[in-house]
């Protein structure tokens, strides 16, 4: 690329690594840092659950044109399951549907149960999720009582893995590619025990060979100047030569 061309970037064409807190939704806080900072284009590389906290990529300024590139790449999250008691949405923000005895487990029983869960599957995605049907998303339909036809994704999950279990609580790790619903999964694993489970908490730790090492606190990024936000901006140039993953 010519001296011209690199030029013509500014400061704020590149990806900034947030620390997304529990609550606003991944477009919350796209909205929230071009809002603060009056940059006229930004996006993000992954939606998390409102719920869901840790790495969200935002792509600014002349950049937003790579989001695909990291939208794409494999994602790693840690969290906690609760057996015993299944909601609608999988997750701990829905309406409880079963709750039920959970038999005794230990992580090797746990483990080995999510092993069967590795490798390529096609996963439905939940009612209560962003997918659109028609241009209309799925959660907006599940308010109104209706359940509609989706079509299943494929998958691909490189690790499940358990690291700690106090019931009714155990604590996980998931690797898996891009539109993986982790809620689906402890859905599913619940089934498998035959007494339900949610996802109780979930964090997402790595995406795109980022890590959430370099990530900044959402509250930390709103005391930032548009220099201070600059210096941590990773520039437009070193994003397509990254090789992701």
């Amino acid at each position: 690329m010519s001296s011209t061309a690199m030029q013509a970037f500014s400061p704020l064409d590149g990806a900034i690594l947030i620390d997304k807190p529990s609550g606003p939704t991944s477009h919350d806080v796209v909205d929230i840092v071009r809002s603060h900072f009056h940059i006229r284009k930004a996006g993000h590389c992954g939606t998390l659950d409102p719920n869901a906290t840790g790495l969200l990529m935002l792509v600014l300024g002349r950049a937003t044109k790579l989001s695909e590139k990291f939208i794409g790449s494999d994602k790693t999250y840690e969290g906690t399951i609760k057996f015993g008691v299944a909601t609608d949405s999988y997750d701990v923000d829905g309406q409880v549907v079963s709750s039920l005895t959970v038999p005794p487990l230990t992580i090797a029983q746990l483990n080995d149960l999510a092993a069967t869960l590795l490798g390529d599957q096609m996963q439905m995605p939940p009612m209560v999720s962003a997918v659109k049907v028609e241009g209309v998303p799925l959660y907006k339909l599940a308010r109104q009582g209706r359940e509609v036809e989706r079509k299943p994704r494929l998958i691909h999950i490189y690790k499940f893995r358990f690291s700690e279990y106090q019931e009714p609580i155990g604590s996980f790790q998931i690797v898996c590619t891009k539109g993986t619903y982790v809620r689906s999964l402890a859905h599913d694993l619940g089934q498998k025990i035959g007494c339900g489970a949610h996802l109780a908490s979930l964090r997402r730790t790595s995406a795109g060979g980022f890590n959430i090492a370099d990530s900044i606190p959402m509250d930390v990024l709103l005391t930032f100047t548009e220099a201070q936000l600059a210096e941590r901006v990773i520039p437009f140039l070193k994003l397509v030569d990254w090789p992701g993953r």
